[in-house]
């Protein structure tokens, strides 16, 4: 009797520890979704770059250190103030258009990649206005955005990131120049009529 509950236990404790076996190896087989790449590490140290696909993982030595998308993202960042070189200080607002290029620069290049690009935006966009007079700069939106584009494409490859477009959604001037600016539009239109 007891030879047979010792066989029963011993039955018992292999089927735990297969189930144990499938579940640790459930678990660590990862699927990386269209668009998307892991960065892993292998005991804390930069190990690969998982593509699209099925893989698996060492447990307790691997680890997903950053998904990351690979598809186009857009950052609207708020109005910035700006001064222009005839003295003005304005409002604008930009929109980055930007896509990861390279997951492991991404992941260990800069640390809030985002902070990072619209601070870099912001001062791109201070130094550029501030060539600029007002009118230039209300006209100019087409030149704005390129040279923001190239600069900040260029500082940002060391980040794994490409700036694909900037645009300038609003310019603001302040209240008393739109104010100027409405009433010579209407005298321009009542001297037409």
């Amino acid at each position: 009797m007891d030879f047979e509950l010792y066989i029963n236990w011993g039955v018992v404790g292999i089927i735990v520890l297969i189930a144990l076996v499938i579940a640790l190896l459930a678990a660590n087989i990862k699927v990386v979704p269209q668009a998307h790449a892991f960065v892993i590490e292998r005991l804390g140290a930069y190990h690969a770059t998982w593509s699209t696909g099925l893989h698996l993982k060492i447990p307790f030595i691997d680890r997903i250190a950053k998904k990351v998308s690979l598809k186009e993202q857009v950052i609207d960042f708020p109005p910035q103030p700006v001064i222009t070189k005839d003295n003005v200080t304005m409002q604008i607002d930009t929109v980055v258009y930007f896509q990861i290029t390279d997951s492991k620069l991404y992941a260990y290049g800069v640390e809030r990649p985002i902070s990072a690009i619209e601070n870099l935006s912001a001062t791109t966009l201070r130094n550029i206005i501030g060539e600029m007079e007002l009118d230039h700069t209300l006209t100019s939106r087409d030149v704005i955005n390129s040279k923001i584009r190239v600069i900040l494409d260029e500082a940002t490859d060391a980040w794994g990131i490409k700036v694909n477009r900037v645009e300038l959604k609003n310019i603001i001037p302040p209240k008393e120049i739109q104010d100027s600016m409405e009433k010579q539009m209407k005298a321009e239109r009542e001297r037409r009529a």
